[in-house]
Formats: C-alpha cells, sequence, structure tokens
C-alpha cells in the first residue's frame, strides 16, 4: 500500500474533522513521526476550518503541517495550491508531495514549465497564484493555499504576490508559514475580517534542535579541519557571492575530505548523470570529492543533485550562497557564515535579522543531530590581526611591534558584537509591498464584471498605508490610459473590457508590455518590403542590429530581419541579466581594442574611444525615439527603465548552441542565468507578441529557443514521468532520463539545421579559414573561398542571405541533405554549400551534427 493510499484511504467529503485528524496523526504515528505540541496545534486548527499563521524556527516540522494541510483540502474534494519563492524550492515540495499524494494528484506551474496542470494539488511560485487570483478573484478554483516562506512578504520587488491571493481569495483556507515572520496581529486581524473565517496565530515556540553559536577569527580552512575532525559534517559555507562559492569550492578541492569509500559511494549515487556543460564538468569533479556547490546561477539539474547527494548524507562540505536559506530540504549539521554584509542589490550593508535567522536555522537535522552549529567569521582583517597576535605568543615586544590591521575605507564591517546582536533580534516587522503594473491591470480586467469595483478594490483596501494607496490609485489611472491608447482596452456602453481574446495563461510578463506592443507594430515585416528596398537590403553588407542599418519604408522601419527586429523590442523590455551583459561588453571592449591597435591608434585615443564600446544594443536609438513618443502621452512608463540588448539575438544570429555562448562569453559559473533569462525571452515572446504580428520566421526563431531550452534543462518534466513510475530502489542512482529527442520538434530541428549552415556563411563571409577547416576538416575551404573571391568581392550576411528559400533540405530516414545558396553582391547564386545532417548524432548530442561535403560552383 502506497503512501499517499495510507494517508487519504477513507477520507472524503463526508468525513469528519475529528476523524480527518485521527486519520493524518495515524499516518505520521506509522512513519514513526510524533507531532510537536506545535504541529499538533496547527493541525488541529486546520481541521476546524481555522487560518493559521505558523511562525516556528526552523526545524520544528512545518512541512509536516503542510502535508497535513493539503490532507484536510484534499478530503473534502478541494483544490490547494503550495507557494514559494523559488523555483528550487516548489520543484522540490513538488516531488515530496508527490511521494506522499501520488503522481496522478499533484502538479507543478512554475511560468516556464507546467507539469499536471489540472492536478488537486498544484505547486507554484507565489507569482503565479497572484496573477490567477487577480484574473478569477473569489471564482478562482482555490480552496486552499499553503504559503511558504511567507516573509517574503516584505519583499520590496516581490511582496505583492503574497499579498494579492490574500486580497483577493476570499473562499480560501490559507496556511502562512516563515520561521521569521515577527509580528503579525495586523495581518491576522485583516484575514479574518475579509473570510470570516478565524485566525489562529502559533508562534513561539522553542526548536527542537538547539543551535550552538562560535565566532571564529582563525582562516575558513582551519575552521573547516577542524570540524569536520568533530565530526560536524555536513558544513554548508554560506557566502553572498557566487563566484566566492565556486573559488572556495575549488580551494578546497585539494583538501582530502572524504574516504576511498565514500567517493566510492558518491560515484555509484551519480552513476552515468550527464555533466553537459563547462561548470558541469567542474562540478562532477567536485562533487567526487565530497564538495557540492549551489547557487541560483546553476542549471536546476545541477541544483537537484547536489541537493539530492547531500540528503542522501554523501557530501562533507556544500559551498554555497544564502539560497539554501530559503527553505531547502538539504541536511546540514554546520552552518559556517563568512560574513555578515552583503550587497542587495543597491549597497552593502549588514545582514538584517530576519537574513541571519534564515540561513542559521538550516544548521541541525532534526532526528539526526543533538544540537546544530552556527559559525560566524571575523573580517578578514580580524582574522590577520588574531593570527598575528598568536604568532606572537606572550612575547610582550613582539606583541608590541604588531601593525594592527583595520577595516578599509568604505567596507561595511561587522564584528562579535554585531554577530551577539544577531543571535538576540527579533526580524524586523514586515512591510507590504503591493505595487501594480499592466499585467495585473489587465488580469483584473479580464475578469470582467464590475472592473472598476474590482480595481478600487484591489487599490483601496489592501495592507498599505492611507499615503501608499493614493500613490497606487493614480498609477492605476495611468495604466489604463496607456493600456485604452495601445488599444488593448476600451471603454464603451458595455462597460471596461479588453480588446483582444487573451489565452487563459496570457499575461503582459514586463511592465513595458504594452510599449512593446506599440513598438512592433511600427516594424516592417519582409514580405511588405517594395522591391527597391529589397535590392537596398539585399545589397546592405553592414552587421544587423545597429541604428545605422535601420531602413525606413512607407510601411515602417527594421533593419530586413523582422523576426529578429520583433525579439530585440522583447528583450530591451526585460530585466537586464548583467552578468552576461557585462561578458557581453568585455568581449566587445577587447575585439574594440584589438581593431584600433591594427589602426594605430594612440593608447590616450584608445581608451577614450573604450568609454562608448557596450553590449550589443539592437535598435537602440529607434527604440529610444519610440518610447519618448510613447511616454509623451503616458507619462508612467518613465518609472521603467527600457534597456535594449542582444542576448537571444546574438545566440541566434551567431548560430550558437547553450554551451558554445557559454564558453564563448566565458559564463560557465552563471550558466543558470543565462537559462534563466532565455525561459524568459521564450514566454514573452509566446505570450506578447499578437498572433497577427508572428511570420513565419519569427515562429521559426520562437520554436527554436524553446526547443534549445527543453534541450539544456528539461529535468523538470523527466522526473516527473520517472516518478509515475518510480524506482523501487531510493538509491538508485541519480541519473535524469535524456530530454526528449531533438528530432520531436521538427520545426525547431529545422531551425538549428538552417543555423549550422548560416554559420558557415558568416565565417565564410569573414574569410575565417581556421575555423571553418575545424568545423569541416574533409573539405578544401581556403581554396573554395579563394575560388569564391576571385569572382565575388564578399559573402553577404543581411536578412535576404538568411532566408529559408536559401537553405534548402531534402529529409531521409537516416540523414538530411542540405543546400545551402551564398548571397553574392551581383545575385547570381551560384554557389552552395552541401551537407549532411546524422540524424542519429543529432539525437545523441542533443543539436543538429551536421557535416558539410563540398562547396561548388554551379
Amino acid at each position: 500500500m502506497t503512501e499517499s493510499r495510507a494517508l487519504m484511504e477513507g477520507l472524503g467529503p463526508d468525513t469528519s474533522a475529528d476523524d480527518v485528524y485521527d486519520a493524518f496523526v495515524g499516518w505520521a504515528t506509522d512513519r514513526d513521526i510524533a507531532l510537536y505540541p506545535a504541529q499538533d496545534e496547527a493541525v488541529m486548527e486546520l481541521v476546524s476550518g481555522a487560518h493559521v499563521i505558523l511562525s516556528t524556527p526552523t526545524g520544528t516540522g512545518k512541512s509536516l503541517v503542510a502535508i497535513a494541510a493539503h490532507a484536510v483540502c484534499l478530503a473534502a474534494g478541494g483544490r490547494s495550491y503550495y507557494t514559494a519563492p523559488i523555483k528550487a524550492l516548489v520543484s522540490e515540495k513538488f516531488f515530496a508531495l508527490v511521494d506522499i499524494f501520488g503522481a496522478e494528484n499533484v502538479g507543478m506551474v512554475t511560468g516556464d514549465s507546467s507539469v499536471n496542470p489540472d492536478a488537486a494539488i498544484i505547486c507554484c511560485t507565489a507569482e503565479i497564484l497572484a496573477n490567477i487570483a487577480l484574473r478569477q478573484g473569489e471564482d478562482a478554483v482555490v480552496d486552499q493555499v499553503v504559503m511558504d516562506e511567507f516573509h517574503f512578504y516584505g519583499d520590496p520587488d516581490r511582496g505583492w504576490a503574497w499579498q494579492v491571493p490574500l486580497l483577493m481569495l476570499p473562499r480560501a483556507q490559507f496556511l502562512l508559514m516563515s520561521a521569521t515572520l515577527g509580528e503579525v496581529s495586523d495581518l491576522a486581524a485583516d484575514l479574518e475580517r475579509r473570510t470570516g473565517r478565524p485566525v489562529a496565530e502559533v508562534t513561539g515556540v522553542e526548536r527542537p534542535v538547539p543551535l550552538h553559536f562560535s565566532y571564529e577569527r582563525r582562516p575558513v580552512h582551519e575552521v573547516l579541519e577542524a570540524l569536520i575532525e568533530r565530526g560536524e559534517a555536513p558544513v554548508y559555507i554560506v557566502h553572498f557571492a557566487q563566484a566566492a562559492a565556486l573559488e572556495r569550492a575549488q580551494a578546497l578541492a585539494s583538501v582530502k575530505l572524504t574516504t576511498r569509500e565514500q567517493r566510492d559511494a558518491i560515484a555509484e549515487a551519480i552513476g552515468e548523470f550527464r555533466f553537459t556543460t563547462g561548470f558541469g564538468k567542474t562540478l562532477s569533479r567536485l562533487v567526487r570529492s565530497g564538495i557540492g556547490v549551489h547557487h541560483a546561477g546553476m542549471l536546476p539539474r545541477y541544483r537537484r543533485l547536489v541537493e539530492t547527494l547531500a540528503q542522501r548524507g554523501l557530501l562533507r562540505v556544500i559551498c554555497g550562497t544564502d539560497t539554501l536559506g530559503v527553505g531547502i530540504n538539504v541536511p546540514i549539521r554546520t552552518v559556517l557564515i563568512t560574513a555578515l554584509s552583503k550587497y542587495d542589490g543597491t549597497k552593502m550593508r549588514q545582514l538584517s535579522a530576519r537574513e541571519f535567522q534564515q540561513v542559521a536555522g538550516r544548521a541541525g537535522r532534526a532526528g539526526y543531530d543533538p544540537y546544530g552549529n552556527v559559525v560566524v567569521m571575523a573580517p578578514e582583517w580580524e582574522i590577520e590581526n588574531a593570527v598575528a597576535l598568536a604568532k606572537a605568543g606572550d612575547d610582550a615586544a613582539k606583541r608590541k611591534k604588531i601593525v594592527r590591521k583595520k577595516a578599509p575605507t568604505g567596507v561595511v564591517n561587522w564584528g562579535e558584537g554585531s554577530f551577539e546582536r544577531l543571535i538576540v533580534a527579533q526580524p524586523e516587522a514586515l512591510v507590504p509591498q503591493l505595487k501594480l503594473t499592466a499585467a495585473m491591470l489587465i488580469n483584473v480586467i479580464g475578469r470582467g464584471g464590475d472592473v472598476f469595483g474590482h480595481v478600487r478594490s484591489l487599490v483601496f483596501d489592501n495592507h498599505e498605508p492611507r499615503a501608499r494607496q493614493y500613490a497606487l490609485a493614480r498609477r492605476a489611472i495611468a495604466i489604463f490610459r496607456t493600456l485604452v491608447t495601445a488599444g488593448i482596452v476600451e471603454v464603451g456602453d458595455h462597460g471596461i473590457r479588453l480588446t483582444v481574446d487573451l489565452q487563459p495563461n496570457f499575461a503582459l510578463n514586463q511592465p513595458l508590455s504594452p510599449f512593446a506592443l506599440a513598438a512592433i507594430e511600427l516594424l516592417t515585416p519582409e514580405s511588405d518590403l517594395t522591391v527597391a528596398e529589397r535590392h537596398e537590403l539585399h545589397t546592405d553588407t553592414a552587421e544587423s542590429g545597429g541604428d545605422g542599418d535601420i531602413l525606413r519604408t512607407s510601411g515602417g522601419i527594421g533593419t530586413g530581419h523582422y523576426a529578429l527586429d520583433v525579439v530585440s523590442v522583447i528583450e530591451a523590455t526585460l530585466d537586464d541579466p548583467r552578468a552576461i551583459l557585462n561578458q557581453q561588453e568585455y568581449k566587445a571592449r577587447g575585439e574594440a581594442v584589438a581593431a584600433m591597435k591594427r589602426d594605430g591608434i594612440e593608447y590616450e585615443e584608445r581608451m577614450a574611444l573604450l568609454d562608448d564600446v557596450t553590449w550589443p544594443k539592437p535598435l537602440a536609438g529607434l527604440l529610444a525615439q519610440a518610447f519618448e513618443t510613447f511616454a509623451s502621452s503616458q507619462p508612467w512608463v518613465r518609472d521603467f527603465e527600457l534597456s535594449p540588448k542582444s542576448v537571444v539575438r546574438d545566440m541566434f544570429e551567431r548560430a550558437m548552441s547553450f554551451a558554445e555562448f557559454v564558453s564563448f562569453y566565458q559564463l560557465a559559473r552563471s550558466e543558470g542565468l543565462v537559462l534563466r533569462y532565455l525561459s524568459d525571452a521564450y514566454r514573452a515572446i509566446r505570450q506578447t507578441v499578437p498572433a497577427e504580428a508572428r511570420t513565419d520566421e519569427l515562429l521559426d526563431v520562437i520554436e527554436w529557443l524553446g526547443e534549445l531550452v527543453r534541450q539544456v534543462d528539461s529535468s523538470l518534466v523527466d522526473e516527473w514521468s520517472a516518478l509515475v513510475n518510480p524506482a523501487a530502489d531510493p538509491d538508485a542512482p541519480i541519473v535524469p532520463p535524456a530530454p526528449p529527442s531533438v528530432l520531436t520538434n521538427r520545426r525547431a530541428f529545422t531551425v538549428l539545421v538552417r543555423n549550422e549552415l548560416f554559420r558557415r556563411v558568416q565565417l565564410a563571409a569573414l574569410q575565417d579559414d581556421d575555423t571553418l577547416v575545424a568545423l569541416d576538416p574533409d573539405v578544401d575551404w581556403p581554396a573554395r573561398l579563394d575560388a569564391y573571391y576571385d569572382e565575388h568581392d564578399q559573402v553577404l550576411t543581411g536578412g535576404p542571405a538568411r532566408s529559408p528559400h536559401l537553405c534548402q533540405i531534402t529529409e531521409a530516414p537516416d540523414a538530411w541533405r542540405v543546400e545551402q545558396t551564398l548571397d553574392d553582391p551581383d545575385g547570381n547564386h551560384d554557389w552552395r554549400i552541401r551537407a549532411e545532417v546524422d540524424l542519429a548524432a543529432s539525437v545523441e548530442e542533443g543539436t543538429a551534427v551536421v557535416r558539410v561535403v563540398e562547396v561548388v560552383r554551379l
């Protein structure tokens, strides 16, 4: 009998509250779980129908209370939602709930992934549920909400997503959980007023696994060695920068942390896990030495590997950021915090009491450890002073000669006093952070009914102070006018309504999406160009995407790459992936310096010219002009920064795979960031660009981008599929199934093939013999290019050169044959690149494997 049947067997809509409670307690007892008093109190309140605010320390079993909540709702035939702030935690809870309630009863929706979305229990990010609440209001089929890490209610950027469900789902029962809530009496009173349900506050519980705190003035490696010798592993070393975490892990790789038997156990658990990227190779070496790395810049499947190995007790040390402070279930005996200051995106500052307690609370495993350790490192200069004093010993003369180091000027300092204050400090009071965006307003308008009343309620009946409510009202009016001007909303005798039919999962993902829609209307599809305009593009040799290449026609504007211009408009509205842009700028400046040296430009002038070199910004001038025009009538958009950039476009134009892009820009530490950005761009393009603006070429780009994301990391869908038929052995190797065959999406695979051929065209235009020979060693590229350039001055790479009409594909069962026509200035089109596509190898590698067989003149 599975755990799902054992827990839910005999429970149904007619089951009494007492029977549901008894069934859950019995289920827990069968698993040797004795409920703590706080858990027992919370479960009793849930089965009686009350809301519960559960603010108890980490390690007091809040997850078990959440299971009880889902069981109560499922027994009543209702639908429950589990929400969390990060996808990694959503994913972990999804798999945990599948183990208990069965794969058929649990689904997950994270915005860029959807698994079993019609299930009775849905795991999702808080923003997903907030958008459901906005779009459907009290009619939403949401009977219960479990909000994990509820302290995110006070997050300046994302707190709105924790407040909105409380405002707009009056029928739902809420379980709000966090170890660091602070004072919540006002919130509890408001929740009771809205819903008519009583609210039980379960707080002030003593932690079952006590924490031992210490402040260290020795170097980290000495502290770590002492901890491991005393048997205080696993140790989580907390950094506040991803680069620092990886550097620490690599520095520890030379230290012997594991025995031969432990390394063999790790190798057996890893099995044939696919370490397919540059960072993956590094991670493989580290985890085999008992060292994990964990931060948000990693691919999801790598993070899950580290979490699973840690859960099996196979890792002695994990080096990471404070992401593990957000509820991830990784067993840790000791938390070693390397600093009490962090950069919060704006400035360096000391940790808040909430941040410190979130991280410290990960120490000590209930049921495993009699206590947990929290070790805080002194600043480097304080450690150096302590080392110098220890070296001097009791020699007064030597101690007197020591020149004490001080904190560098401008550095945020901390000391033992800061440490002691944080240990006893209460979490700061949560401050509501409701905001209004175009997407939110569109969802409310899309609900229909009394639109004005719905918006007025959202603006004035919330948790914000009165002055803030008036500011929200002014913003709502400004956004509404923008939506009307953009033609998305109209006002008439019928009331206020949307002018477009939105699919259920539609969302204008960014605040600037209304501007994006207006900007896309300015662009000229290639099919609308006149013969003269086509000729102008046909002979254009400049690189695409720059403002100097803008073509202005009677019908609109663009670079002649309509599909990529649409991508550039959408990319300009997305949040900046700073790590990627910084590397693009670094690469661009390096290339600019090399070019200026070749041109004999002196050093001082080179340095001055470099100030103007940045990451690629396609359509920057055009978009800036359009933005000013748009903002002249809609001044609210100036609250948001338009940011032209080229990540998706750059990858497509360079015909690069994910791994090649990461390698080219040296982004191995930020693979997860690259994937997240590509996922966000894919979702934004797919959901924001209206159907009438989608050409075949744009659909090709959309399909290519979606397949690229799936091939890089489809671990979510893969693991869910495995859970439907779970392995009998929980200690079986951690080997996710291979991603879906790259041939499954024929349209996307065709784009991959075309890109491989166009890469050769671009290299031929650059006369890059060496790279071409490396790609196709069986082809005499230097001789063929010499022959081509005897006839033509250049190889064109503008919009027409990329046309699918110049890349003919003949399909066969085992291999495709491809013929790419070179676009020459005379329009003769008499030179061809002929190639074969190895389908079996393409499936194996997850991309198009193309081999050029000849370059010929007809």
